[in-house]
């Protein structure tokens, strides 16, 4: 169990699956730069978290913003939404006190773009669903992501090997954050994407100009 004092953002395990090294940039050294994908992303979210909307969508009741925590994963945030199913089963369902009946949680993380590899927005949504377990005491099986490029949701099953890669990343994520060393840069595909490129410079196989060590130098003598 982890003390409320070394809890971490739950949103930085994208960061962290995605990239160690980005993660530690954003969330030790309080480095941030905007792109068109992030500002893109705050757009959509904008319209998303809105934690006094409840919105009723058939027999479901959809809720804003909540907030999550799980001292044995020691993270905690706020989700985009959770959906609330209704079902007659007592077992593995909650009260609410808005709501009268029983109710399945149903966590759904809003994302632009299209679905991503290595299961980066799969493990952010876990996350949030092993948040709610620990909050509830029931389990929460499954959850959905939704991206506004393709205007469809995409349904995700927790499974046992998912919760192992959360797990391990939020491990991992507190083991870099006591260590106070950020990883070291490694050029990959997915750099060019990444909003703080010009902040980390990985070097890239064939990227080996002087002018290239000039503004690596120059930012190690300004930091």
């Amino acid at each position: 169990m982890y003390s409320e004092d070394d809890m971490l953002m739950l949103s930085g395990i994208q960061h962290f699956r995605f990239c160690p090294r980005q993660w530690a940039l954003i969330h030790m050294e309080q480095q941030w730069e905007e792109n068109r994908l992030t500002t893109e992303g705050n757009i959509l979210h904008k319209h998303v978290d809105d934690p006094f909307y409840r919105q009723k969508c058939k027999e479901n009741i959809c809720l804003r913003s909540v907030n999550v925590a799980s001292r044995k994963l020691g993270l905690y945030g706020v989700t985009d939404v959770v959906e609330l199913h209704p079902t007659l089963e007592e077992n593995n369902s909650i009260l609410h006190p808005g709501y009268p009946g029983r109710w399945i949680l149903y966590p759904i993380e809003y994302k632009h773009g299209r679905p991503k590899k290595n299961q980066i927005d799969e493990v952010q949504l876990a996350a949030q669903a092993m948040c709610l377990e620990e909050i509830y005491g029931v389990p929460v099986m499954k959850g959905a992501l939704y991206y506004e490029q393709t205007k469809r949701r995409v349904e995700v099953c927790f499974t046992e090997q998912l919760r192992d890669i959360v797990q391990d990343c939020a491990l991992q994520m507190h083991n870099t954050y006591l260590s106070a060393r950020i990883p070291q840069a490694s050029y990959q595909q997915f750099c060019d994407k990444c909003s703080l490129i010009n902040i980390c410079m990985p070097l890239k196989p064939k990227d080996m100009s002087a002018s290239y060590y000039l503004k690596k130098s120059l930012y190690e003598e300004a930091t």
